[in-house]
């Protein structure tokens, strides 16, 4: 399950075992921060305003595990994607690249076996407006947008026995980012409706909704052994004691504390500084590498 924001919703919710992400003309506004470093392992198109020459550049740049290269609607525009994704998969395997098809002619110009994206969430067609459920199993799928009831629903419709015996579609992904507007309506997601979160910060409502995604999906048997976070390890660093090392010992309080420490790892063990100076100043005088 993808989750496309920024920092911090994203840190959470990479910190819960989403893939973590955001679109290509954005960032994750995590390079303020001294001691966050979430992977963009997501990387959306902007499908109002597409440049395949400047998204190829962020794949270079960011090597995401997922790259949806782009929304066609026309056959010569996925032509034009799925050679991108072909030159994606050439150099770089470990990326999954996926083609948008929003019309038929573009459903058909892409190879079997490259995945195919669902438009779902904010998605202005529905792709049986253009194709058949037929059309869709037996290949490779991702998901976009959507709560996850909705999403459910459509594995479900493409995956579950048909009298004609198709076969099943691959589900290989899911996104979505609607819980963070519901957030700002002071609402968090669950299974049964949004619920009110007034007693909560943007932040944890965002959380919130996060949690009870992952539970619901889990409640399902679909969610993956292995989280990003196993791969890539953890967006922020822990000191092994949860003290500042340059002011006397005190305690960091907060998360935000966490977030905008200075960490340096030493056979002394992981260490957290206020500033970057100090870090310095001690490793210097303490003889710290």
């Amino acid at each position: 399950m993808a989750f496309t924001s920024r920092h911090p919703f994203t840190t959470d919710a990479y910190e819960l075992g989403y893939l973590v992400g955001m679109r290509e003309d954005k960032t994750l506004q995590q390079s303020s921060w001294a001691n966050v470093a979430a992977p963009v392992g997501f990387l959306d198109n902007d499908f109002r305003d597409p440049d395949l020459d400047r998204y190829l550049e962020r794949v270079d740049r960011y090597h995401p595990d997922v790259a949806v290269v782009g929304d066609a609607t026309t056959y010569d525009e996925a032509e034009r994607y799925q050679q991108a994704a072909n030159n994606i998969r050439d150099i770089y395997s470990e990326v999954e690249p996926v083609i948008v098809p929003k019309c038929r002619d573009a459903l058909e110009a892409i190879e079997q076996d490259t995945v195919i994206g669902w438009p779902n969430g904010y998605a202005n067609i529905d792709p049986l407006d253009y194709s058949s459920i037929r059309d869709w199993r037996g290949r490779r799928v991702h998901i976009l947008g959507g709560s996850p009831t909705d999403q459910y629903d459509i594995v479900q419709l493409l995956t579950q026995p048909t009298l004609t015996n198709d076969d099943p579609a691959d589900i290989i992904g899911l996104d979505g980012n609607g819980v963070l507007k519901a957030a700002y309506f002071g609402e968090y997601w669950t299974p049964t409706g949004y619920e009110r979160a007034d007693h909560l910060s943007i932040r944890d409502t965002v959380r919130r909704s996060l949690e009870e995604m992952k539970e619901f999906w889990e409640g399902h048997g679909i969610w993956p052994d292995e989280e990003p976070i196993d791969r890539y390890g953890p967006a922020v660093k822990e000191p092994d004691e949860p003290i500042w090392m340059d002011d006397g010992g005190d305690p960091l309080v907060s998360r935000g504390d966490l977030e905008a420490a200075y960490i340096g790892e030493y056979e002394q063990g992981t260490m957290a500084f206020q500033s970057e100076a100090a870090k310095k100043y001690i490793e210097f005088h303490e003889g710290w590498r």
